[in-house]
């Protein structure tokens, strides 16, 4: 299992790049140090990998367009393929760690288009309905797969069998997944258009922070009017466009001061955040200390 303590993106777009994923085993094993991240939590991304998670320690708070789900050490869930969404870290007296099993479909459904991948698989990938299969100690059916879920970590990859045993665990768990999604399923749901275009104007704000965005520049990126592109922001983010271009444009300047040595006034332009004086007001809202502070104190930590 990889100990991580930061996030990583594919360069333009903020879908997750991730380490050792391999297409001969689209798999991976993490261990998220939730506390040594940046501002303790992970922005808005996606993936097209399966996000199967238990929270080893502490409690965490997932965020997609649908709203926001609390999981305390013990519980657990599923994140599915190609969901916009955000964490956050919200215990202050215990770490909080995350244990995840990333993978592919189709390590565990064959071919595409194949039976069990139309069977099993196509429902739940292709359902909008399902942001996040949430599970809870409390159901019984969900704490065995919980268990399930931590079990399926004990696995080592100089084992021999190991690809095997861990797919077999993995179709189990699944199977189980299945069965708890069946009334979600069951009620059906449209493909919302916005999960689309959100995505196409978050690229264009990470790939244009550094520069003046204008909104009919950002809505023009999905092909949308200025209206539209205030409701998509505000239906899938909770928040205005201009918000979140301030917030990621401070992620990025967070991430500046942590892992270099620029000075002060080049980190505010570098992002886009214009003058020191103004940098300096909306970063110590932000982060509820100077800039200068939140260099000194996370240039000492291993991220």
């Amino acid at each position: 299992m990889k100990n991580i303590q930061n996030i990583e993106f594919h360069t333009g777009s903020k879908e997750e790049l991730l380490p050792d994923f391999e297409n001969e085993f689209p798999y991976i094993a993490s261990r998220a140090y939730l506390d040594k991240y940046i501002s303790r939590s992970v922005p808005w991304h996606w993936h097209k990998a399966m996000e199967l998670f238990y929270m080893e320690s502490g409690a965490l708070e997932y965020y997609t367009p649908g709203g926001k789900v609390c999981f305390p050490a013990g519980s657990g869930g599923l994140v599915n393929s190609n969901v916009l969404h955000a964490t956050k870290a919200i215990s202050q007296s215990e770490k909080n760690i995350p244990i995840l099993h990333i993978f592919d479909a189709s390590l565990l459904a064959g071919e595409q288009g194949g039976k069990i991948e139309q069977k099993y698989f196509a429902p739940i990938v292709t359902a909008p309905q399902i942001e996040i299969l949430p599970l809870f100690p409390e159901n019984a059916a969900q704490k065995e797969i919980l268990k399930l879920i931590r079990e399926a970590f004990r696995f080592s990859g100089k084992e021999f069998g190991y690809e095997i045993k861990l797919r077999e665990s993995l179709s189990e768990i699944w199977l189980l997944l299945f069965e708890q999604a069946a009334p979600m399923l069951a009620k059906g749901g449209a493909y919302n258009k916005s999960n689309d275009k959100i995505k196409l104007m978050l690229i264009y704000i990470h790939e244009h922070y550094s520069e003046k965005i204008s909104i009919p520049e950002l809505a023009a990126a999905a092909y949308l009017s200025e209206r539209e592109c205030f409701r998509v922001f505000h239906n899938c983010l909770h928040m205005t466009p201009a918000e979140y271009i301030k917030n990621y444009r401070l992620q990025i300047a967070c991430q500046m001061l942590a892992r270099g040595k620029e000075p002060i006034t080049a980190v505010s332009h570098a992002c886009g955040l214009g003058s020191s004086s103004y940098f300096g007001k909306v970063f110590r809202e932000y982060a509820h200390c100077t800039p200068s502070e939140y260099r000194e104190r996370w240039q000492d930590r291993d991220i």
